[in-house]
């Protein structure tokens, strides 16, 4: 099998050797249920407390006792907004989100307005930015909650949090944020930033899959949305997932050391990457504006489709995506592109590379040699080329 170039680190990263190691003994000699109340389960309990520490340390928490661990981002988010929705339904049932978050929050958001909640979808502009005062001017006497997503998953741009945050705060409104993109590749400070809810995922920054957590500022009124036992803090029921939990808290202690150095390397790898292409292959665009997270790169190619694009980079060994792995089954254009006011020519010939720790300059180098010849070859095949270049 030849040697796979992995472009595709915004769906999920491989689990780190450490982080492996470490979570190993909780399969085997640790495997106690941390609710037991004998001393074989002293370890895995304190396992949480101190995995629980290094999320609230991680992300700026003032308590420990604020993060709850979950099964995913995904399920972060449901939690946060149908929470927050049912909890605070006599005050309201008016909800805030934007055009272009992830769809764990827009089809929760959607499912919600089966309920009955009313809900307000903010457009970004046209390099994938949040305007604050659209959400201020969104804002209503029954609005009970503002979600917009910290760094957006397929264009990768970083949207004013504090700004939008502090917003809310001064309306009354509680605020949350789906920061799985950010959390471990650039500084988040929920105090700071005046987030009441922020979900994260243990798989963006090396950590295993099947689990996450959500920030649930203290005072915040929520619902559980898991019912069956009395875990973490009778919130959310379920036998823990001590070696998940423990692998996340190890993984994002390693990513927050390293932040500031491996923002520097994956900024310069994503910019040879940018003028590379823009550079050899005419007829594309860079989307998303300059604010944007270090490793992702999202390019519309003319004229051609990104599935084609896609397959002929397999081939190769080269792994990218078209933009969200939860939602790569469709053939339909991506939202997020859609919201942006990207047509649907363009949106449909969109790429995203998204770089990751392991990722080196060689590799960088491999895609920029293969990439040319391959939409090139696609051009030569497509009616809409053709038209193009009798029409010019």
């Amino acid at each position: 099998m030849k040697k796979v170039v992995y472009f595709d680190n915004a769906a999920t990263t491989p689990v780190r050797a450490e982080v492996m190691a470490g979570m190993l003994t909780y399969f085997g000699h640790e495997f106690a249920n941390p609710a037991s109340h004998y001393r074989f389960a002293t370890k895995p309990f304190n396992e949480l407390d101190e995995a629980r520490a290094k999320v609230a340390n991680a992300i700026g928490a003032a308590e420990a006792s604020e993060i709850y661990f979950t099964g995913s981002g995904t399920e972060a988010d449901n939690w946060a907004i149908q929470g927050v929705a049912q909890a605070n339904a006599k005050k309201g049932k008016h909800i805030i989100t934007t055009e272009f978050e992830h769809h764990a929050v827009l089809e929760t958001c959607k499912y919600l307005e089966s309920k009955g909640f009313e809900v307000t979808y903010i457009k970004p502009d046209s390099d994938g930015m949040i305007d604050p005062e659209d959400i201020k001017n969104a804002i209503r006497p029954d609005t009970v909650l503002v979600s917009c997503i910290y760094a957006n998953n397929e264009v990768g741009t970083i949207q004013p949090i504090a700004e939008i945050g502090k917003i809310a705060r001064a309306a009354g409104v509680l605020f949350h944020t789906d920061a799985v993109q950010a959390v471990g590749h650039i500084p988040v400070d929920v105090v700071g930033d005046s987030v009441d809810l922020l979900s994260l995922a243990a798989h963006k920054f090396y950590g295993p899959k099947g689990v996450g957590a959500l920030y649930i500022r203290k005072g915040v009124k929520i619902a559980p949305m898991i019912f069956g036992g009395m875990q973490e803090g009778n919130k959310r029921a379920g036998t823990h997932n001590v070696p998940g939990i423990v692998a996340l808290g190890i993984a994002i202690d390693y990513a927050i050391v390293e932040m500031k150095s491996e923002a520097e390397r994956l900024q310069s790898f994503r910019d040879k990457l940018i003028n590379g292409i823009i550079k050899t292959i005419p007829h594309t665009k860079l989307n998303g504006g300059a604010n944007r997270l270090p490793g992702i790169v999202n390019i519309s190619f003319r004229f051609i489709e990104s599935e084609a694009i896609l397959n002929l980079l397999d081939f190769k060994g080269i792994c990218a995506s078209s933009g969200s792995a939860c939602n790569s089954d469709t053939l339909e254009a991506s939202h997020v592109m859609i919201a942006m006011g990207i047509s649907h020519e363009e949106a449909n010939g969109t790429v995203r590379f998204s770089l990751g720790r392991y990722n080196t300059e060689a590799d960088v180098d491999y895609l920029l040699a293969t990439l040319p010849p391959i939409i090139q070859k696609l051009r030569d095949m497509s009616p809409l080329y053709d038209d193009f270049k009798r029409n010019k």
